[in-house]
This record gives structure tokens, C-alpha cells and sequence, in this order.
């Protein structure tokens, strides 16, 4: 019997660079900006991560699709990443309890993938050149239409993607009757930070990105969480007037990666954008309280100014990247709020940054009976 040909992809970088491979997930074209990530196992709770909203993902673990897909591994509703490049893409997989392979879960929901290409040679160029857009397309090869129509694309920086992930209406996790009352501002919430609230418990409302303090307030939240999400912290105008409201109340606040970029920027320190950010499970964090270092999770492009940080006479720094030196943790002097900019929940060590979850608690419960 004689095999089927897999249909051509092409992948054009904005730098001109373009690679030649097979398509897999839908036929089609997608655009976005590129990044990398280094994960060697997780690819479902990557593809489904909100943060990833709006860029084209290159996996550069070799093959992706070998354990299938599981749906209660899910960090959302859907897919959030906008496409898929990989070496090695793999419809056959080896664990039992999956409920599906990837290419039915990438075809259901439109996503474009190219595989077969170079993943070591498009990383070193994004490490080398930085972030940039691309566009991958099962429908065309020709570079110069693809060229023209990647031109169209915006870039990340000014782009505010949080109100495309968010939810739609407000809703409950938890029991209601449970001790705490956690307000969540869902920019792009990963589903495993609620249930580490839920299982200490934590009864949490979930709002949308946009939902003004009123309406928070009327909730009578003990504290406040400040989730993750896509895109520039800088454009979320509406976020940091909510957050600089929120600290007026004394109130007890915790943020997770654009959580703590968005406690920075209400207290006037600046973000920016990464040449190629940090995206993978390996990522080494030292902890300045304790002298520990942690294993983390990470997926950000974005990241607080330093110096404008180390000068500020209310933050403390309590957390920094052991590559880079750039800044994982920060605390309020004044007030109840700190932020880490990797992800605990994800959980990579595994238990490494679990305590930032029972250090919420903690607080949360010492300013009540305060």
C-alpha cells in the first residue's frame, strides 16, 4: 500500500529566514510571534496556557504528540497558542488514559502546525535575533504573498490581549461557606491556580479583566489575586488604575507572572520587553529571603525595569533569576502585596514554590483577625 504524502508547510520568519517542512493540526495559515520553549514534558498545558495568546510556539523537545492529549490536563478552555512549530509531531502515543491524539485535538480547533524543520536552527535564530513575528501556512509557498500578509501583523509590545482570554461572565470555584474570600482577576488564569486556592481553602470569584473595584468590592473579598495573561502589561491602563485602587484598601494581593508585572506598574515601575523572554520548566530562581533557589516554571516576554526597581523605597526584591538576574519576586514594604513572575502552580521542582501559596493564605488570614 503505498503511504500518503503529507501535505507541504512553509514558515517565514519576519527576518526574511523561511523553512520548509510538513503540515500537521488544520490546513491553513497562522500568524503570530515566535517563541521557544524548552519543556521536555507538557506540551498540552503549554498549548492550552492563556499566556501564550496570540504567538506561534517552537517546542524544542523533539517530539510532541507521544502521550497523547488528556483533557483534565487542560489550562483552559482551548488552545491559546496561535501555532505550532516541531521537529517531530506524532499522532501514535503510548498513554493509555488519553482521550484523544494531538492531531484531532489541533484539527478541532483550527490550529496550523509545521513540523519536520530545523526547531535547534529557528531557536538559535530567536535567541540571536529576539523575539519577532512569522507566519506558517499549509495553503501557499508563496513567500512573497506570506511576506506581505506577516507586514499586516502587529507586534507584541502595546498590544493589551487580556480582554480576548478573559472570562466572559463572573463565576465561582470553591465553597462558598470555605474561609477565605478570594477575588481573582482573570487576565488569561491558568486553571491550576484556582485549585491551589480551592484546596486551601479559598471560596474564589472569578472576574473578568475589565470589572471595575465596585463591583469586586461588593463581593467583600478578604484579598486579591492578580492572574497571568498574554500580551504588554504597559497597555493594561484599565489593570493598573485597579490595582493602584486595590492597595488603597489595605486588602492582602498576590500576583503571577503578568500579576506581579501589573503590582510593579501600579507602583511606578516600568516593564519591557524581553529580547526573547523566558519560556520553559528549568528555570533557576533564588529566592533572597531564605537563600533557596527553586526549579520554575516560565512563560513571559515582558519583565520589570531593574534599576527603576532597586530604587524604589517601598518594593522589595525577593526573588531573581539565577541566569539573567532579572526580577522573580518583589513584596510591598507597606502593605500586604507581593508577586513572583514564574509560575508556582506549574509546579516544575515539584513542591519548590508551592509556600507562595500558603504564604497568601497566611497573610490573608493574619490581616482578618487583624
Amino acid at each position: 500500500m503505498q503511504s500518503i504524502e503529507p501535505t507541504k508547510a512553509v514558515l517565514v520568519l519576519a527576518n526574511g529566514s523561511v523553512y520548509h517542512g510538513k503540515a500537521a493540526g488544520k490546513i491553513g495559515t497562522a500568524t503570530g510571534e515566535i517563541c521557544f520553549n524548552t519543556g521536555m514534558t507538557g506540551y498540552q498545558e503549554v498549548f492550552t496556557d492563556p499566556s501564550y495568546y496570540g504567538q506561534i510556539m517552537v517546542t524544542t523537545n523533539a517530539h510532541i504528540g507521544n502521550y497523547g492529549i488528556k483533557h483534565v490536563e487542560d489550562e483552559s478552555e482551548k488552545i491559546q497558542i496561535a501555532g505550532l512549530v516541531c521537529k517531530n509531531f506524532s499522532q501514535d502515543y503510548s498513554r493509555i488514559g488519553a482521550d484523544e491524539d494531538i492531531q484531532h485535538f489541533f484539527e478541532a480547533q483550527n490550529i496550523v502546525c509545521i513540523y519536520g524543520v530545523d526547531t535547534r536552527e529557528i531557536v538559535r535564530e530567536i535567541r540571536t535575533g529576539g523575539a519577532m513575528n512569522c507566519i506558517i501556512s499549509s495553503e501557499t509557498k508563496d513567500v512573497d504573498q506570506l511576506m506581505k500578509q506577516l507586514a499586516e501583523v502587529p507586534d507584541m509590545s502595546g498590544l493589551e490581549l487580556s480582554s480576548r482570554v478573559t472570562t466572559l461572565t463572573t463565576y465561582d470555584l470553591g465553597d462558598p461557606d470555605a474561609p477565605i474570600r478570594l477575588a481573582v482577576m482573570d487576565y488569561g488564569t491558568k486553571k491550576n491556580i484556582l485549585r491551589n486556592f480551592v484546596q486551601r481553602q479559598c471560596f474564589c470569584r472569578v472576574f473578568p479583566a475589565e470589572t471595575p473595584l465596585e463591583e469586586v468590592l461588593a463581593f467583600n473579598p478578604d484579598a486579591f489575586f492578580l492572574s497571568n495573561g498574554p500580551g504588554d502589561p504597559a497597555a493594561m491602563a484599565y489593570a493598573i488604575h485597579t490595582v493602584k485602587l486595590m492597595m488603597k484598601t489595605g486588602k492582602p494581593i498576590f500576583g503571577i507572572c503578568l500579576g506581579h508585572q501589573l503590582l510593579a506598574l501600579a507602583n511606578d515601575i516600568p516593564t519591557h520587553k524581553m529580547h526573547h523572554g523566558h519560556r520553559g520548566i528549568n528555570h533557576p530562581v533564588k529566592n533572597l529571603v531564605t537563600g533557596k533557589c527553586e526549579i520554575t516554571s516560565q512563560n513571559h516576554g515582558f519583565a520589570i525595569d531593574g534599576q527603576s526597581i532597586y530604587n524604589h523605597p517601598d518594593i522589595e526584591v525577593t526573588h531573581i533569576n539565577l541566569n539573567d538576574e532579572s526580577i522573580e519576586g518583589l513584596k510591598v514594604k507597606s502593605l500586604p502585596a507581593f508577586s513572583v513572575q514564574y509560575h508556582p502552580e506549574a509546579a516544575p521542582g515539584p513542591h519548590d514554590a508551592q509556600y507562595l501559596f500558603d504564604q497568601f493564605v497566611d497573610l490573608i488570614l493574619k490581616s482578618k483577625n487583624n
